[in-house]
């Protein structure tokens, strides 16, 4: 088996364990399958492309879900009525009597703190490791934890959330969170499918690229062929030029002041020496 083989069967096997719970999770995160399905595809796409950077890395898992969850959330969504992350579940498939109310209060958390309930709550991560992933500090991470937990509390009473130590909150929400992620029939994109998609991208990328500098080539040659290198006066319009004026040198007023004064002693000196001493 070359190594090539040995990557994709590492791949394919990633893919395999790991796919279908990340795109119910990506699901709770976004309320729109298709959504969820496309961050998941992409993620993997990513780690295929990166592929000798995850594969030593001590949690590949982790890396193709923090992928998807920035895809996931990415704000040019909302730009994209398809894509743009819902209030309400799309095509949703009920898991019991309150599910849809849980999923509904999920989604109506800002994103920061959705995401960081969805990794401690509901894939069970510590909270250092949520941190982490967040890029945010361990109080920051914290703030964003019981921030959530409060809401959900206030807007699912019924959860019985409210005067419980937020140990036993993450215990309740977790399993709630477990069987609604559950319950969401997803199917992710085929191994095979997402590891030539990454290719093919790669291939569109190198292009874009290479045409990109080949067009500037030219038109960098283009501008040095029409652009004169010297410049060339107009035989039909001669340059105006200012009348010639002579100008008289200005008086040296300080060289003139001197010379007065020192004719001036002189004439002092000559008037002593003439004058007899008067005894």
């Amino acid at each position: 088996m070359t190594q090539r083989e040995q990557a994709a069967s590492a791949f394919d096997d990633l893919h395999a364990r790991h796919a279908a719970a990340l795109t119910q999770q990506t699901y709770l995160l976004t309320g729109r399958p298709r959504l969820a399905r496309r961050a998941v595809e992409q993620g993997f796409r990513r780690a295929w492309q990166r592929w000798p950077q995850v594969a030593v890395d001590p949690d590949p898992a982790g890396w193709v879900r923090a992928a998807a969850y920035e895809y996931a959330l990415t704000p040019w969504h909302r730009l994209c009525p398809g894509l743009r992350p819902a209030r309400r579940p799309k095509h949703f498939q009920e898991s019991g009597p309150a599910g849809r109310a849980l999923l509904e209060a999920l989604l109506s958390l800002p994103a920061p703190y959705r995401r960081a309930l969805l990794l401690h709550d509901g894939v069970g991560m510590g909270l250092y490791e949520t941190a982490a992933e967040i890029e945010a500090s361990t109080p920051a991470a914290a703030g964003r934890l019981t921030h959530a937990r409060e809401r959900v509390a206030e807007r699912l009473p019924e959860l019985g959330l409210g005067g419980q130590e937020p140990v036993r909150q993450g215990e309740i929400l977790r399993a709630r969170l477990t069987g609604l992620a559950a319950a969401q029939q997803v199917t992710p994109a085929a191994a095979q499918c997402v590891r030539s998609g990454s290719e093919r991208s790669d291939l569109r990328t190198t292009l874009v690229a290479v045409g990109l500098a080949g067009l500037f080539a030219l038109l960098t040659l283009v501008m040095m062929i029409v652009t004169p290198d010297h410049y060339t006066r107009s035989p039909h319009k001669p340059l105006a030029t200012a009348p010639h004026t002579r100008l008289s040198p200005a008086p040296r007023r300080g060289a003139d002041i001197r010379k007065q004064g020192n004719a001036a002693v002189r004439k002092r000196l000559r008037q002593a020496r003439l004058t007899p001493d008067v005894r």
